[in-house]
């Protein structure tokens, strides 16, 4: 066969797969479709399907369909991240900075810290899971922001299906995972810094600012239809730069959709595209991201590694909302709302850890313990927050 037809074949593997399993099995109070996916990526990555049947895994995943796979992959994360930067809605943040500020302060640095530990005691188990290039305090900076993401894109998605995202509960907790998604690619920033190429990476940050400047004049000036070819364009370029520079083409990416407003934009345009990206080629991302995946010669240690990390994860995140909550003297049963949505996972840490991996921070097992970790983590949101939801009814429509 030729790579075209194997890579149709396995283009046919990623859909029909977690497709069936989602709509066959009924998953989706637990694990929504990207869930699925996302859980199918691993289990035809080499770690499963490369051990039961590396035969076939070796045909199918030749490594030219995988570069090709990987082309399609680096672009479908490229518009995802670029449009969760858009939909950052700032303006909200910053007129209820106060609460804003203490929450995702609280929400951010309470399981960052958690996760920092359960770094340090991964550290203590051997060698296997720091990257190559990584100095100790990136790697368990790395981890514990890990830890600590909130998948915003996700979070979007189960409040429709809980029925609150226009209430007043969920837009505050979407001002919430706002400031922590500004706060994680600036960590993120920080920890890619490259001393040896910090000029670059200077001279990048300059001509950004000074382009966003343009780009910010040139897009209320053009017609709306025009808006979204320039915007890509101006994706393009920004992930060009980033990774040019050393930063990583993602970050470029979120920094290209944050210095955006999503009013410069139709909303429901808005909304098709993000769900039509994740229709047609996100899944291509989570195929990509599971074959990356390792579980070593002991693949009981990367199970004990996640069930570690998640439990860093979703006790820091409940422990830090609990306290703003104190702090801010919410009504009873709020915090524990908050405090299961936000601790949502899935793509974002995926995306995270995908960086820190290509930059040699964490290795593939550690990366594998944090995909599981993620998983798990949002397989838990929807069982943990309805029976909630369903106890305090008229929470969801408080004035925020």
């Amino acid at each position: 066969m030729s790579t075209t037809e194997i890579f149709l074949i396995a283009m046919a593997i990623i859909f029909t797969v977690p497709y069936l399993v989602w709509r066959l099995g009924g998953t989706d109070y637990f694990a929504p479709l990207v869930v699925v996916q996302i859980i199918t990526g691993i289990l035809l990555g080499p770690g499963v399907l490369g051990r039961a049947f590396p035969d076939y895994y070796q045909f199918v995943f030749s490594p030219p369909v995988v570069q090709a796979l990987g082309g399609v992959a680096w672009w479908a994360v490229m518009v995802f991240v670029w449009i969760a930067g858009i939909e950052l809605d700032l303006k909200k943040a910053w007129a209820h900075r106060v609460e804003s500020g203490i929450t995702a302060g609280l929400a951010l640095g309470v399981p960052m810290v958690f996760g920092a530990v359960a770094a340090v005691l991964l550290l203590g188990m051997g060698s296997q899971w720091m990257g190559a290039r990584a100095h100790a305090w990136q790697f368990v900076v790395g981890v514990g922001m890990a830890c600590a993401v909130t998948a915003l894109p996700i979070l979007i998605l189960l409040m429709e299906k809980l029925e609150i995202l226009r209430q007043p509960i969920g837009q505050r907790i979407l001002r919430y995972a706002s400031v922590d998604d500004i706060m994680i690619w600036g960590v993120l920033a920080v920890i890619l810094m490259d001393w040896s190429r910090v000029g670059k990476q200077g001279l990048f940050l300059v001509a950004f600012a000074a382009a966003t400047v343009l780009l910010r004049r040139l897009m209320r000036a053009i017609p709306a239809r025009d808006r979204w070819y320039v915007g890509l364009i101006w994706l393009a370029v920004c992930a060009f730069g980033a990774d040019w520079c050393g930063l990583h083409y993602m970050v470029g990416a979120f920094l290209a959709g944050v210095v955006m407003d999503a009013e410069w934009f139709d909303q429901k345009a808005l909304d098709g595209l993000r769900h039509n990206v994740l229709l047609v080629v996100m899944p291509v991302f989570f195929l990509s991201t599971g074959l990356r995946t390792q579980w070593g010669l002991e693949g009981g240690a990367v199970f004990a590694a996640a069930a570690l990390l998640l439990v860093a994860s979703v006790t820091g995140k409940l422990v830090g909302v609990h306290v703003a909550g104190r702090i801010l003297r919410w009504q009873p049963g709020e915090a524990g709302i908050i405090g299961w949505l936000l601790q949502t996972k899935a793509l974002i840490m995926i995306i995270f850890a995908n960086v820190l991996l290509d930059k040699q921070i964490i290795t593939s097992e550690t990366f594998t313990a944090l995909l599981l970790m993620a998983v798990g983590s949002t397989m838990l949101t929807v069982p943990a927050v309805a029976p909630r939801l369903a106890r305090i009814k008229d929470l969801v429509l408080r004035a925020s």
